[in-house]
C-alpha cells in the first residue's frame, strides 16, 4: 500500500569473537538485510594495500609486475582507513594520492651477500606510518610462532637483489579483492528440526541408527541406553534433505520435520587480519547505515522535486 512503511530492529547476538573470527545470530529480519550485510563486509569496507609500486632494482628470478602484484596481495592493518580519505578524493594532493591524508610510503631494501638463500618477506617493508604495517601473522593458531619471517615475497641468491618504493592506498574490494578484508563470510538460516516421538519408537533400534547415520553431517544422536533420537547439533544440518529422503525410503514419512528460521541468520566471519573480524562488521553495519541514508536523502530529494515541480506548473497555469 502507498505511504504505508514499516520499521524493522534487528538484534545480534555474538557466539565467538577472536581477532580473525566472529560467529553471531542475525535475527528479526530479512534475507536481503542479512545479504547486504554479507555482501558490503566482503567488498565495501575499506582497507589500506600497495596500490604503486616503483622498482629501482630488481635482479631477482621474478619480473616486476609478479613482485609488485605479490605486493598487492599482502594484508595491512588498515583499523584507520575509515577515516582516510580514498585518492581520488583528496584536496591536499589533487588526487595524486601521494600524501599523508589518503597514502602510507613503504621502502624495501634486500641484497643477498651469502651463499644461503635470502628470503625477502613483508617484514622487510619499512613504512612510513606505524599505524600501517604488513599483518603479523606470528600469534594465529597453527602458526609457527619460532618463524618470524612474514609473508614471502622474493628468494634471493648471492648477488641479486631488490629496492623498491610503494604506495598503499585506502580501498574497497569491489574495485580490487587485494582491499577486500574478508577472508570469508557466510551465512546460513537457522534450522528449526522436530522429532516425532511416536513414529520414532516405532523404529527398531537397527533402523533409529540407520536413519541417524543418513546424515552426512552429525546432527542427531542416539543414546545407547534409552534408543532416544535427539537433535545434537541442528546447525550442523545442511538442508540436504537426506534424512528426509531416508524416512520416506523406510515408509515412515512425517518422521522428522525440518524447516528454516526465515527471520533468524548465523553468521560466520573471517578477516584477512587487515582488521579484526569484529571490527569488520562493525564497520560494515557503518557503510550499510551510509548507503540507506543515501537512498532516503536521494527519496526526499526527488519527492521535493515533485512537489516543486507541480507548484511551478500550477503557478505557470495561473
Amino acid at each position: 500500500m502507498e505511504g504505508v512503511s514499516y520499521q524493522r530492529f534487528p538484534k545480534i547476538k555474538i557466539r565467538e569473537v577472536k581477532d580473525d573470527y566472529a560467529k553471531f545470530e542475525l535475527r528479526e529480519t530479512d534475507a536481503s538485510m542479512a545479504n547486504a550485510l554479507r555482501r558490503v563486509m566482503i567488498a565495501e569496507v575499506p582497507t589500506v594495500a600497495i596500490d604503486l609500486v616503483e622498482i629501482e632494482v630488481n635482479s631477482s628470478v621474478l619480473n616486476d609486475e609478479f613482485i609488485a602484484h605479490r605486493l598487492g596481495l599482502i594484508p595491512l592493518t588498515s583499523e584507520r582507513a575509515m577515516s582516510m580519505r580514498f585518492s581520488r578524493d583528496c584536496d591536499a594532493c589533487d588526487g595524486d594520492g601521494q600524501c599523508e591524508f589518503c597514502s602510507v610510503e613503504f621502502h624495501l631494501r634486500a641484497k643477498c651477500m651469502t651463499d644461503e638463500t635470502l628470503d625477502v618477506t613483508s617484514k622487510d617493508l619499512i613504512s612510513s606510518d606505524h599505524t600501517v604495517v604488513p599483518v603479523d601473522f606470528s600469534d594465529s593458531p597453527g602458526y609457527d610462532s619460532s618463524d618470524k619471517k612474514g609473508i614471502i615475497i622474493v628468494k634471493l641468491r648471492r648477488g641479486q637483489e631488490l629496492r623498491l618504493r610503494a604506495i598503499a592506498r585506502k580501498g574497497i574490494g569491489k574495485d580490487h579483492a587485494k582491499w577486500s578484508p574478508a577472508a570469508t563470510v557466510t551465512f546460513m538460516y537457522e534450522p528449526e528440526i522436530h522429532i516425532n516421538e511416536d513414529l520414532m519408537e516405532s523404529l527398531t533400534l537397527e533402523e533409529k541408527t540407520s536413519w541417524v547415520e543418513s546424515s552426512p553431517t552429525k546432527v542427531f544422536d542416539i543414546d545407547p541406553n534409552t534408543q532416544q533420537v535427539t537433535v545434537s547439533d541442528p546447525e550442523a544440518y545442511t538442508y540436504d534433505d537426506e534424512v528426509l529422503k531416508k524416512a520416506e525410503a523406510m515408509g515412515k514419512p512425517g518422521l522428522v520435520e525440518i524447516y528454516a528460521k526465515e527471520d533468524s541468520f548465523i553468521f560466520t566471519v573471517e578477516s584477512t587480519g587487515a582488521i579484526k573480524a569484529s571490527q569488520l562488521v562493525l564497520n560494515a553495519i557503518d557503510v550499510l547505515k551510509q548507503k540507506l541514508d543515501a537512498v532516503r536523502l536521494s527519496e526526499d530529494t526527488v519527492e521535493a522535486d515533485d512537489q516543486f515541480g507541480e507548484l511551478g506548473a500550477h503557478m505557470r497555469g495561473g
